[in-house]
């Protein structure tokens, strides 16, 4: 993947797809206040195990939002996920995001969910619905990295390394793999 970011410009928006900024204006305990938001879509994601490596499958992005705030963070690592825009059941939108993003063919009755939460809640309140399955080499279909251009580089995180990663300060990571991995560190014996 290539790892050079150039001309990277900020633009005021105007017409969007995916987000749309608002300026929410309200009365709380008898004093007006006003919020500037972003309404966007919920999302599904999914912490993959893979059982002969031993290993956690986790997606690894460049994410522009990020790099504007900080330049020396040009990848993000995050469970493979995808906004919830399709007229499906979150575990169909899961197994296509498995499919596009990592390659791998997961049943149906294979995914399992974990939780939902509410993320950026200071920004957007999206929520998000977290899900679990494991997978191994028979269940490759392809090499994954996403459809039309997203550039996804997959990272097979192996377990043992997995506490010290989410320390690891020098990594981009998002809340929903960090709070997985403990979901999977305290389950791990019921699996």
């Amino acid at each position: 993947m290539n790892n050079i970011i150039k001309d990277f410009k900020k633009h005021p928006l105007t017409q969007t797809r995916f987000v749309h900024p608002v300026k929410l204006t309200y009365e709380q305990n008898g004093k007006q206040k006003a919020w500037e938001a972003v309404q966007s879509f919920d999302s599904v994601a999914v912490l993959l195990y893979h059982t002969q490596q031993d290993a956690f499958v986790l997606v690894k992005q460049f994410r522009p939002p990020v790099y504007l705030n900080d330049e020396s963070k040009t990848f993000t690592y995050e469970l493979c996920a995808g906004i919830i825009d399709k007229d499906k059941s979150l575990e169909e939108i899961v197994k296509e995001e498995i499919d596009e993003e990592c390659g791998y063919n997961v049943a149906l009755e294979n995914i399992q969910k974990i939780t939902s939460f509410y993320t950026n809640v200071g920004v957007s309140g999206a929520k998000q619905h977290l899900f679990f399955a494991c997978i191994d080499e028979s269940m490759k279909m392809h090499e994954g990295g996403g459809v039309h251009d997203e550039q996804i580089e997959l990272l097979y995180l192996p377990f043992k390394e997995a506490k010290a990663f989410v320390y690891d300060e020098e990594k981009a990571k998002t809340p929903g793999l960090i709070f997985s991995f403990y979901w999977f560190f305290e389950n791990i014996k019921s699996l």
